[in-house]
């Protein structure tokens, strides 16, 4: 069995979906969701599922190395990164190397980078007249959103959309492809 421990910030919506795609897998299973706000929706969502939590600080994640141990102590082989704000440090990307994947919700070069998350990626996506958008599903280093590119998927925009019609599409588009590219990198590395 190959256990994922999902990193998020917000509500959860992208865990949802990997949640539902991996609860009746005998291959692999999300087995731990590690969040840097308390009050994150994701957390709600886990426990709709049992699944175990931990509440991670700033300190904690990059002036220690503890996080590795309990990841070790859930016996995690990939992690996946759902919303979850902070740059992943060294020594996390050096434990898990090419085992680590983040959705970003454009596509990348463009309109990666820090700072560029959420309505800031689709506002600047809208003021650019972009004629398409979409998401890149990647691979993590010690950079944001630089990670060698697994997967993009594309949607056309036309004059009428807002950040929010584009930041909809986007989310269709990451709710329909996030879960299969995970288990198809977890089959293919593993």
């Amino acid at each position: 069995m190959k256990h994922i421990a999902i990193f998020a910030t917000g509500g959860g919506s992208n865990a949802q979906k990997i949640i539902e795609h991996f609860k009746d897998n005998n291959e692999t299973q999300v087995s731990l969701i590690i969040s840097n706000k308390e009050n994150a929706g994701v957390i709600d969502k886990a426990k709709a599922h049992n699944i175990p939590t931990l509440i991670i600080n700033r300190h904690e994640f990059y002036k220690t190395k503890d996080i590795l141990k309990k990841l070790h102590t859930f016996d995690i082989d990939f992690i996946v990164l759902a919303g979850f704000l902070w740059l992943i440090p060294n020594y996390l990307v050096k434990e898990f190397p090419n085992r680590i994947v983040n959705i970003h919700p454009a596509l990348l070069p463009k309109y990666g980078g820090k700072g560029m998350y959420g309505m800031n990626v689709h506002r600047a996506v809208f003021e650019a007249k972009e004629e398409e958008s979409g998401m890149t599903i990647h691979f993590v280093n010690e950079h944001y959103d630089e990670g060698a590119i697994i997967f993009q998927a594309k949607c056309l925009l036309d004059t009428t959309n807002s950040p929010e019609d584009i930041a909809q599409k986007v989310l269709e588009l990451e709710h329909q492809y996030y879960p299969k590219v995970i288990e198809k990198v977890i089959r293919e590395l593993m």
